[in-house]
């Protein structure tokens, strides 16, 4: 009971830390009882920042504390992770950096933790960025909404169709501000592309190629000693207990772990790749809400690229490597365009340029995801790529590697969210969590 009522009074504690934000944000511009120049260099009044916690100390943790450290409206006050010596350089790097650059008074700290439902409970924690493999994102999503924490969640949003249905109603049930990690949405390449093809220049969109990575599989790699400083029956938490390898878990934090390839914990490449760059697609044709209804695998059972997709109104979307790289391919009726974090380019080049300038350099800005992200927790707004939005998106992913794993096609009810007609493509819409 006590544990409950603990619970409890920090929940409505952080949210009404939350609302306090939200009319500071609002009343900021209109007075200032106390100049900020008043209370010392690097110093904010209480509550005047938002307070962050991350969960997932890896590669892609370091990358998105980097993309925060800056940001005078937020600070870093906590960190969780499975590996100790990973705890331990993240604390280092966060530290380090608001002592070098940033002469921030009054900072207690980085607090680390083993386990993530412990530094939910850190006193005064507005937020968390969530960096942690895939099949951990819905469950540590949801615990961090039922305590008040808005979310920042790394791509792909979820491992399972159902896990995204689950954090969709979990954010509308306890009203938390979700932004998914799938920042090409900021990018001004990625929004000219949105602008030419909703705007009708390439006429009649008739297929859209998307080349992205292979497909899952099914973890196959040798077991190795489990080393010391991970608690790996933790690491796996509600994915089946896997043999330690060190290629999904390295110790070091240099280069991106492998376990993105396996269907146990991730999606495959096609997953990982898949919801950034079929997220431009459905941004693009305004079907941020929907998805395909049509999926045609190729004929040949081995095949890891040909899978067809159609939408509603006929649309075809085809998961084709159409020598690129990886990148988005818009056909219409008047013309083409070629899209992806390098290059933006049309045929005619009258449509993305009428007056025939050159547009190097015109569309690298990268704009800012993250403070788009700060911007809605203050505004109570929903972010640019919210959850219903990064459900979908990750649902074309899982859908896409269902129709390679079963090789037949599957007729798809975006409304329900459910498989015509096939029971045992509808059972992989989910599955069982282990207990840990």
């Amino acid at each position: 009971m006590k544990k409950q009522e603990k619970t409890n009074s920090n929940t409505k504690a952080s949210i009404s830390r939350r609302k306090f934000i939200r009319n500071t944000a609002l009343t900021a511009g209109l007075i200032s009882i106390v100049p900020r120049h008043v209370l010392g260099r690097g110093f904010t009044a209480p509550n005047d920042k938002i307070n962050l916690g991350y969960i997932g100390l890896g590669k892609q943790g370091g990358i998105l504390a980097n993309k925060f450290l800056s940001n005078t409206q937020a600070q870093i006050v906590a960190g969780t992770d499975v590996w100790t010596p990973k705890q331990e350089w993240f604390k280092e790097l966060v530290e380090g950096y608001y002592a070098e650059k940033r002469n921030v008074s009054g900072y207690k700290g980085v607090t680390t933790y083993l386990n993530y439902e412990e530094l939910l409970q850190q006193k005064g924690l507005d937020a968390v960025v969530i960096s942690t493999p895939d099949h951990w994102h819905a469950k540590q999503a949801i615990d961090s909404m039922k305590l008040g924490k808005d979310v920042y969640c790394e791509k792909p949003m979820t491992n399972t169709i159902k896990d995204g249905r689950d954090m969709v109603d979990a954010l509308q049930k306890y009203d938390s501000v979700l932004q998914v990690g799938s920042m090409q949405r900021s990018w001004a390449k990625f929004k000219k592309a949105h602008e030419i093809v909703s705007s009708g220049k390439l006429g009649e969109i008739k297929k859209i190629l998307v080349n992205v990575g292979d497909p899952y599989r099914t973890y196959d790699l040798p077991a190795e000693p489990t080393p010391e400083g991970i608690d790996w029956n933790l690491w796996c938490g509600p994915a089946p207990l896997l043999t330690y390898h060190h290629t999904i878990a390295p110790e070091a934090v240099k280069s991106y772990p492998d376990w993105r390839e396996f269907r146990e914990i991730g999606g495959g490449r096609l997953a990982d790749w898949g919801t950034h760059m079929f997220d431009i697609a459905q941004w693009c044709l305004g079907m941020d809400n929907t998805g395909p209804v049509s999926f045609i695998p190729p004929k040949d059972p081995n095949a890891v690229r040909g899978l067809q997709m159609f939408y509603e109104n006929g649309v075809e979307l085809v998961h084709e490597d159409f020598g690129r790289s990886w990148a988005v391919r818009f056909i219409g009726s008047e013309g083409t365009l070629d899209v992806s974090r390098s290059f933006i380019e049309t045929t005619p080049k009258n449509i993305l340029m009428p007056n025939g300038s050159d547009p190097k350099g015109l569309f690298n800005d990268q704009g800012n995801h993250y403070q788009n992200w700060l911007d809605t927790i203050k505004s109570r707004k929903q972010p640019i790529c919210d959850v219903e939005t990064g459900h979908r998106s990750a649902s074309i992913c899982h859908i896409a590697n269902i129709a390679y794993e079963l090789n037949r096609p599957l007729q798809w009810n975006p409304y329900k969210e459910k498989f015509v007609g096939d029971s045992e493509a509808n059972k992989m819409r989910k599955r069982k969590k282990r207990k840990y």
